[in-house]
């Protein structure tokens, strides 16, 4: 007879006892196997798992009898898990884990046999808890659900696909082994244990784990953490052969461990199932965007109403853009492409080629040029009755969207009238001192330095890229075509039915390339292919998109600002659209009219009869001319002049995809006169130079400093940064010459008063005294971390609080794994990109960019490299041994790093304050001047709307 298992909690709530043994990553080849010991082999006799039973049973009675052992080579008195890992003759904590883990399954499995046996011999519910001694048929119940055999088997399951997954590998490399290690078991889809005991069963079997290191290509000096499992004779060198390890990033679990299936290639469309929908057609009006026959499963977008997505057609060709349902395809059509190309293109030319390697076959890492999110790719269930990949490949979908920052850039506001300048930097103002005012009321030292080394840091940023305050309710959203709309109107559910809003594109040109729209929610076109409560999507009129800067439907965004309305005190400034810019297409103005392609497989672009060369570094060109633009606007240029500026940037941020003569541009749009006059410094010893040429230009660009070496200390007069800095010569390989190492900074950050950057226009003077302001406030934050002090230690308070330091200490170590971790995928992306760089050593500047994104994100999804994951979130009890000193300050500093801020400044801030500061009390008002209600500005100070209305 059994007794009844007992609940999952009762049967680990002892494992958190020793923190360091629970964590570490000791070396799985230790671990022995005693169930295993005894005359019979383990899996014979009538209960095949009593062995597991018995282990069990035996540290359960251990634990309840409060079992204690020696340490007999250090006479330690152990007690816990410490203790029954002693007397059951195993190496450690974490092997006990495992074990116990492993057993409770296999006894498990066995009464799920049981049970479904004697239930299949005729016995009743109640017959079968009797002679399986349950106190009841619930339990009986639960072991012949379909479910529970599946459930018990993840272990073995995880197991047998590791196995798998080595024996692929094997085949191509005899000396394959599989990378194991910190964050492997997120990119399997299952627990920390499960992965222990997984690899714990394949040692059993006869396989090899071994650890092992690397050092890092992008941080000298410094290696990363290996595991790995081979074959039988797998060497202890295996971890230094780096050649031949493999991840198993093919492999995945949606459900915990219970199932596996492998990432694959993408799946490819029959070209039969997609029509296009040409310019004539109307295919301009929904350039971009992909529509989708709704109920088709290979199709189906999961929860999402709309995707920005990839799909591959015909197996070297993929359409890109917004992926949206609709009931109205013709027949025999599953995805229609509407695009601006016209009808003498065909199906090929008008889809995207897939990307390829040296030697022309087709990139298996990256078809697509473009990061497929984690999770981007699903699977359904066929007609047939098996799973199949999806088409549906995913780079971001419904939501992805909502969390873009909703700060206000210079870029846009200093475009605006000088009053909204003013508001926006004052309120931004406030909310820091604000900040500032709560972090000095904290009472813990330790606390209180490292949240003002965090706002120091973050006023030293605001300084250089000069965000403001947001507006009320502003946010991100990805632009979506409706033909049904009105010019004037844009299908926003996030925003009240009748207010207008305005729409600012990044980059734009200027005011002229802001519509303030009408918001209509009562579309149903919109209702149909966006939804009612859509989290980041609007819809507007493909001439509204013409408006903003060009924008087209394949993941364009834009920033939603309520405004302008009647009783609105938020007024953005906008303008007609420029009518030089009417009917202005850069693809149909300098696009190529003749391509030809030599020996060596290089395309040659022509127009006019004269071959131009290709844009290969579009950042850069496209800060040139954004820069360009600001300084006019803010100079008063004339809207000729910025006609030709924009129609540049246009043909600038397109050039490079699209293959257009930009130098022509540059030259019919006479932008050097443009820079002459708007950028040209003639300095006082005469020498004359073009460049940024205002203070919102200047802030963010590049100085070259002398090498900086060590960490920054604090003038304690000025709180100002001091840095160490050496000069040190190198030989430049290009020109020979001996040269001086510099580091990249930039003029607002040297900068000791930023109005030495303006060039006297008021917009300047209002941005310069804000950056002033934000950089001492963060000097005066640095100066407050010189004299805040410490808590002292305390052993007894550590006696005291021995469960919450216990505890934290767990907590910290498990958000400690992600550091690793993310040097593990900055190595993992760093050879790749290297290995990527040898094959094609012609990679442009912006082909490689890709593929260390491209690389880096899926690294860190491979290896589980996430912050948000492993952050700290701190008890009341916690914080009392936190308090009281039981914490040292090294650990405390290593637990704020990696703990939720706002958590700690709650548990920090005093609770007996009630009278607000004055920097919350000047927040209150310029919120209130901002147009935000009293119930915003309440949620944002945590106070309720009657104390705001008394501040007001």
């Amino acid at each position: 007879m059994y007794e009844e298992n007992p609940p999952l909690d009762e049967v680990y709530d002892f494992y958190t006892m020793s923190e360091d043994d629970f964590y570490d990553e000791d070396n799985l080849t230790h671990y022995g196997m005693p169930r295993r010991s005894g005359r019979y082999p383990w899996g014979s006799g009538d209960n095949p798992y009593q062995h597991s039973a018995d282990f069990m049973a035996r540290v359960q009675s251990l634990k309840k009898s409060n079992a204690t052992a020696v340490d007999e080579s250090t006479g330690e008195i152990l007690t816990g898990e410490r203790a029954i890992a002693k007397i059951m003759g195993l190496s450690n904590t974490k092997e006990l884990r495992v074990q116990y883990a492993l057993a409770k399954d296999e006894k498990r499995t066995y009464d799920v046999q049981t049970a479904k046996s004697m239930r299949a011999d005729g016995k009743s519910l109640n017959e079968i808890a009797k002679a399986m001694g349950f106190k009841n048929d619930s339990s009986v119940r639960s072991l012949l659900n379909d479910q529970s055999a599946s459930k018990m088997n993840k272990s073995k399951k995880t197991a047998d696909t590791l196995k798998q997954c080595l024996k692929e590998k094997l085949k191509d490399d005899p000396k394959a082994v599989l990378d194991v290690g910190v964050g492997v078991e997120r990119e399997l889809g299952v627990s920390k244990e499960k992965l222990n005991e997984a690899l714990y069963i394949m040692q059993q079997e006869g396989y090899q784990v071994w650890k092992g290191s690397v050092p890092q290509a992008t941080n000298p000096g410094k290696k990363t953490n290996l595991r790995i499992v081979g074959p039988e004779g797998t060497p202890k060198s295996a971890p230094f052969d780096y050649e031949h390890i493999h991840s198993v990033s093919e492999y995945t679990s949606r459900d915990n461990g219970e199932t596996f299936s492998k990432t694959k290639f993408p799946v490819s469309m029959d070209p039969k199932r997609l029509a296009i929908r040409y310019a004539e057609d109307g295919g301009t009006n929904k350039d971009g965007v992909i529509e989708l026959r709704r109920g088709v499963k290979d199709l189906d977008l999961g929860e999402s109403h709309y995707a920005q997505v990839r799909i591959l057609v015909d197996g070297d060709r993929y359409l890109k853009g917004m992926a949206v349902y609709s009931d109205n395809l013709p027949k025999g059509v599953d995805v229609l492409f509407n695009t601006n190309k016209s009808q003498d293109k065909s199906m090929r030319d008008v889809l995207k080629e897939v990307k390829h390697d040296k030697d022309g076959n087709i990139d298996q890492d990256n078809p697509f040029g473009a990061l497929i999110k984690a999770k981007g790719q699903s699977e359904y269930i066929g007609s047939d009755g098996k799973t199949h990949q999806s088409l549906i490949n995913k780079t971001r979908e419904e939501g992805d969207w909502a969390d873009w920052t909703d700060k206000l850039s210079s870029q846009f506001l200093g475009k605006q009238n000088i009053g909204l300048i003013k508001q926006q930097t004052k309120m931004a103002i406030a909310d820091k001192q604000s900040e500032f005012d709560d972090i000095m009321a904290l009472t813990n030292p330790t606390v209180k330095k490292n949240l003002l080394e965090s706002f120091a840091n973050d006023c030293d940023s605001v300084a250089v890229h000069l965000d403001a305050a947001a507006l009320p309710r502003q946010k991100y959203h990805v632009i979506l075509p409706l033909t049904s709309i009105s010019d004037k109107e844009v299908y926003a559910p996030g925003y009240k039915n009748g207010e207008t809003v305005a729409l600012v594109r990044f980059p734009h040109g200027g005011t002229f390339e802001i519509p303030i729209l009408k918001v209509n929610n009562k579309i149903k076109e919109g209702q149909d292919v966006i939804g009612t409560a859509a989290k980041d999507a609007i819809g507007i009129s493909s001439r509204t998109a013409g408006i903003l800067s060009g924008a087209d439907f394949d993941g364009d965004t834009v920033m939603v600002i309520p405004c302008n309305s009647e009783n609105s005190k938020i007024k953005i400034s906008h303008k007609p659209p420029l009518k030089d810019l009417e009917g202005f297409e850069p693809k149909d103005t300098y696009g190529s009219d003749k391509v030809t392609t030599d020996s060596k497989g290089n395309k040659h672009y022509y127009r006019n009869g004269a071959e131009y060369k290709i844009m290969k570094n579009t950042q850069t060109e496209m800060g040139i001319i954004s820069n360009l633009i600001t300084d006019m606007t803010l100079k008063g240029a004339t809207e000729d002049e910025l006609a030709r500026a924009v129609k540049h940037s246009m043909v600038v941020i397109d050039a490079e995809k699209h293959k257009l003569d930009y130098k022509s541009s540059y030259a019919d749009n006479a932008i050097a006169s443009l820079k002459k006059k708007y950028q040209g410094v003639t300095e006082p010893d005469g020498t004359y130079h073009e460049g940024a040429g205002t203070l919102l230009s200047r802030a963010k660009s590049k100085q070259m400093v002398l090498k900086r070496v060590g960490t920054p200390k604090i003038d304690p007069e000025t709180g100002e940064l001091k840095y160490k800095e050496v000069t040190e010569t190198f030989v430049d390989k290009k020109t020979g010459k001996t040269r001086i190492r510099e580091q990249e900074s930039t003029r607002m950050a040297e900068a000791k008063d930023a109005h030495i950057l303006s060039s006297g226009n008021p917009k300047e003077e209002v941005y310069a005294d804000y950056a002033n302001t934000m950089k001492a406030m963060g000097n005066q934050a640095r100066k407050e971390i010189l004299s805040a002090g410490k808590i002292e230690y305390s052993s007894s308070a550590r006696q005291v609080y021995q469960k919450e330091v216990s505890d934290l200490l767990a907590k910290l170590n498990i958000a400690m794994l992600n550091a690793p971790k993310e040097r593990k995928a900055q190595l993992i992306a760093a050879s790749e990109v290297k290995a990527k760089q040898l094959a094609n050593p012609d990679m442009t500047k912006k082909e490689l960019k890709k593929a260390k994104q491209v690389a880096l994100s899926n690294a860190r999804y491979k290896v589980g490299a996430s912050g948000k994951e492993s952050r700290i979130n701190i008890t009341d009890k916690e914080w009392d041994a936190i308090q009281a000193g039981a914490i040292s300050e090294t650990k405390l500093k290593q637990i704020l790093t990696k703990a939720d801020p706002d958590r700690v400044r709650e548990l920090a801030t005093p609770r007996t304050n009630r009278e607000l500061s004055s920097g919350k009390k000047a927040l209150i008002k310029s919120m209130a001047g901002s147009n935000y209600s009293l119930d915003e500005i309440a949620a944002r100070l945590d106070i309720s709307t009657s104390t705001v209305s008394k501040y007001l």
